[in-house]
């Protein structure tokens, strides 16, 4: 069978909301030789002025459109499926994270998909059973760290503290600065904290964990970072991308 000439290993459907301008640019940073992404977008109106309410309607949308935005990148015959939204797999805990899993897949005609909740736990799992209490940042609203905090309870982890950064609107969420995350990773470090995860996928933090990790001596996950080495080692991919945080390196 022929192969792809340049997704000579692998091809992997990224799917993300119509207004996130972060995950394509990162996941093209951790992209290996004979990899290539593809990138569908789900319809995603750009709401503004976000409470609580409006935030996780909004998200209730992508989660309704995301099926027609994975019917349409299995057109171009993806090996795997990668998701580049991670609000909407912690919801409803470890039973609600399998639920999109499954949906995914069987959307896809029946692809592996790598969620940002799975890839998270994944993740902290790599860096060894020492890692029990965690924090937490987020772009979204209370509402929906409240669903990330019990997800990562039912996994087993202990959430000691986390910061929901409250973006003005789903463009906002990629204008957060490099400043006001490492203001927020200050907040939410401490003794009692053996790592630190990010959530929000258009909040570009790989470069930031990465740097973090060496100055904070503890694990700083991105999102971004965990979905993408999750997807390339469970295709058997084990190239190490360096610059980009242990997880990348090591794992």
């Amino acid at each position: 069978m022929n192969k792809d000439v340049q997704g000579w290993r692998k091809k992997f459907a990224v799917i993300g909301p119509s207004t996130n301008t972060i995950v394509q640019p990162d996941m093209e940073l951790m992209r290996p030789p004979g990899v290539t992404n593809h990138y569908s977008r789900i319809f995603t109106p750009n709401s503004r002025a976000i409470s609580n309410e409006t935030f996780y309607n909004a998200t209730l949308t992508i989660a309704g459109n995301v099926v027609d935005a994975v019917k349409s990148v299995v057109t171009c015959e993806p090996d795997y499926m990668v998701m580049g939204m991670s609000a909407i797999t912690f919801y409803g805990g470890v039973k609600g994270a399998h639920e999109f899993s499954k949906k995914i897949t069987e959307a896809s005609g029946g692809l592996g998909v790598s969620t940002g909740a799975f890839s998270c736990t994944a993740a902290l799992k790599a860096y060894g059973s020492n890692i029990k209490r965690i924090s937490f940042l987020s772009p979204y609203y209370p509402v929906a760290n409240e669903q990330v905090r019990n997800y990562f309870t039912e996994e087993g982890f202990t959430v000691v503290r986390d910061v929901p950064m409250q973006a003005p609107s789903w463009t906002g969420i990629a204008e957060i600065t490099t400043a006001q995350l490492r203001e927020t990773i200050m907040k939410l470090d401490g003794p009692d904290v053996d790592a630190i995860v990010q959530v929000g996928t258009n909040c570009s933090m790989v470069k930031l964990a990465a740097a973090a990790e060496m100055y904070l001596a503890k694990p700083v996950i991105a999102i971004n970072t965990a979905t993408y080495w999750h997807a390339l080692r469970a295709n058997g991919i084990n190239d190490k991308v360096y610059g980009l945080g242990r997880l990348l390196e090591e794992f």
